[in-house]
């Protein structure tokens, strides 16, 4: 489910920059398309703006619910609870446990006995 929506996902990113890379910008020279009025087709550009423009709300709109879903997904898939509530998102509950006490310190190493000096007799 969420590999699906995330393909989506991905799909109207790539339409949003599309759209918004065909929009005609301020100065009117940025823009790919919609210069000039010299497109001799389909559309006026104040046409083409308003459909330009619903796109880019439509697919910005479509892109925030997906970017939702996802998140939503995600912390199913987890099984993590809110740091709002006292939990931990995405805690590994195999992990092994702290030991309570410190391990021991190592026993210190022995040293040798001094040499004895030979007694006369």
């Amino acid at each position: 489910m969420s590999t699906i929506l995330l393909v989506i996902h991905l799909m109207i990113a790539a339409a949003l920059v599309a759209v918004v890379l065909l929009q005609r910008s301020e100065g009117g020279a940025l823009g790919i398309g919609g210069g000039g009025g010299g497109g001799g087709g389909m559309m006026t550009g104040r046409g083409t703006a308003n459909v330009l423009t619903r796109a880019t709300a439509v697919l910005g709109a479509a892109f925030f619910a997906t970017s939702l879903l996802l998140t939503i997904l995600a912390g199913y898939n987890t099984g993590g609870t809110s740091p709002l509530t006292g939990g931990t998102i995405g805690g590994d509950s195999n992990l092994p446990a702290l030991p309570s006490s410190p391990a021991p310190a190592p026993a210190a190493p022995e040293t040798p006995a001094a040499p004895q000096a030979p007694q006369s007799q």
